[in-house]
């Protein structure tokens, strides 16, 4: 399969930027509480543990294809090229279509974040908050509509943003800790009970998602310099770099705050924490730092979106004008206006509640786990002998990552049913646009 390239400008630290402030949103912040709450006597850190695996594991499956197959789109072109011509076309459709339908309400959650979390500083009715977020959304693409090169620079000057804000965070509270973080279970407590399991499994739906976005240099494979090392390295380098900042994170912060007295809706936590430190003004600073952060993350996201349709339209498998670069800047304006556009209206009609178990339960079967079917047809394929970049171990990495997004695929309850339907819908759209072109 043969795809126009854009141009290819970002470097290896432009690259893991962009990786990790896609990875870093509000979401740590907000979903800390959250995981918290789910365990009854502390081992809380255990589910961001289980979620920094999780993404270990998947790591090497993204690295593998992303090195093989640097495309713009990502997963749209690897399920079209591992699952063959016509299992191929249906899958990367099916990515496409469920993309169409998350991608927009990634971006609408973030911007809804952003509003709701300032109100920390600015109370803010509800139509305001709405103001906020459109605005928010209108910013992005405003940053966004310019040569990728650019791009790259903003991103490393964000990402410097993001890791100084959580190590101030970290140090902060190492340097007040009035209690030990709990790692192993006491009494008569059990790391092999249903209740722990239980637990890791609700908490881990939320500390995954925060992790999700190691992969966003994927997306923009057409665009990454000497990709079959850039892309395995950018993810890695963000996976463990990630994980170390968000384990300390909470290791600092919950040796402050105490963790029974923690409430699952408790989402200014972290501005608290630093408040009870340092005061109301350090609480506002770090406030101010962490919608930065979100914006960050919106920006990443949002950049990484919109080369899926672009992917797609110019394989002829989605609508025409998506396939359109920017005649001097050389970048998918169609579709980036198309996202946001989307992501715009979307902020305005919803509310944020369960967003995150929705999309992740829409996201594991199509994309994650068939990534993983697909990186193993490859091998069959063709062998290993020519991928640049080799996962380590395999097929033990490929097993471990298909158990895993099982289990977080029915802890997201009955969004899973809802993940499964819309994935049934697209198929059966497929099949229906497939005869009517008659190439089914």
């Amino acid at each position: 399969m043969s795809i126009p390239q854009t141009n290819r400008k970002i470097n290896l630290l432009q690259a893991t930027s962009i990786n990790m402030i896609d990875m870093v949103g509000i979401g740590p912040f907000v979903v800390m509480p959250f995981v918290v709450a789910q365990f009854n006597n502390g081992l809380f850190i255990w589910a961001w543990i289980f979620g920094a695996f999780t993404a270990f594991m998947d790591a090497m499956i993204w690295s593998e294809l992303g090195a093989k197959y640097p495309l713009a789109g990502g997963t749209y072109n690897f399920h079209r090229i591992a699952f063959g011509e016509r299992g191929g076309r249906l899958m990367s459709f099916l990515f496409v279509w469920q993309t169409s339908i998350q991608a927009p309400l990634v971006v609408a959650s973030a911007s809804i974040g952003f509003a709701q979390y300032l109100t920390y500083i600015v109370p803010l009715e509800l139509w305001q908050q709405k103001i906020v977020s459109g605005s928010l959304v209108i910013l992005v693409f405003i940053l966004l509509y310019r040569k990728i090169e650019t791009i790259g620079k903003i991103s490393v000057i964000m990402g410097s943003i993001v890791v100084l804000t959580i190590l101030w965070i970290i140090i902060s509270g190492l340097l007040n800790q009035q209690h030990p973080v709990k790692f192993i279970p006491t009494g008569n407590e059990s790391f092999f009970t249903y209740a722990f399991w239980a637990a890791v499994g609700q908490a881990s739906v939320k500390t995954v998602y925060a992790y999700l976005g190691y992969y966003n240099v994927c997306h923009l494979g057409g665009e990454i310099k000497n990709p079959g090392k850039n892309i395995p390295r950018s993810i890695f380098i963000s996976v463990f770099g990630i994980a170390t900042l968000y384990l300390l994170m909470n290791i600092s912060v919950m040796g402050v705050m105490p963790w029974e007295s923690v409430k699952a809706d408790d989402k200014y936590l972290v501005s608290s924490f630093m408040q009870q430190l340092y005061g109301t003004k350090a609480g506002i600073i770090v406030t101010i730092l962490i919608l930065c952060i979100a914006f960050s993350s919106l920006f990443a996201v949002v950049l990484g979106y919109s080369r899926v349709p672009y992917a797609a339209a110019v394989d002829g498998n989605f609508f025409k004008p998506f396939a359109r670069l920017h005649p001097v800047k050389n970048f998918p304006y169609v579709s980036l206006l198309v996202l946001c556009a989307s992501g715009f209206v979307f902020s305005l009609l919803f509310k944020l509640s369960d967003v995150i178990s929705s999309i992740l339960a829409m996201r594991i079967v199509i994309q994650f786990i068939g990534q993983s079917a697909g990186v193993s047809l490859l091998r069959k394929r063709f062998g290993s002998k020519d991928l640049p970049f080799k996962m380590w171990l395999f097929p033990v990495p490929v097993i471990l990552s298909i158990a895993i997004w099982l289990f977080l695929f029915f802890s997201t309850g009955w969004f899973a049913l809802w993940g499964s339907l819309i994935a049934m819908i697209g198929a059966g759209v497929y099949f229906l646009t497939s005869r009517f072109k008659g190439t089914a």
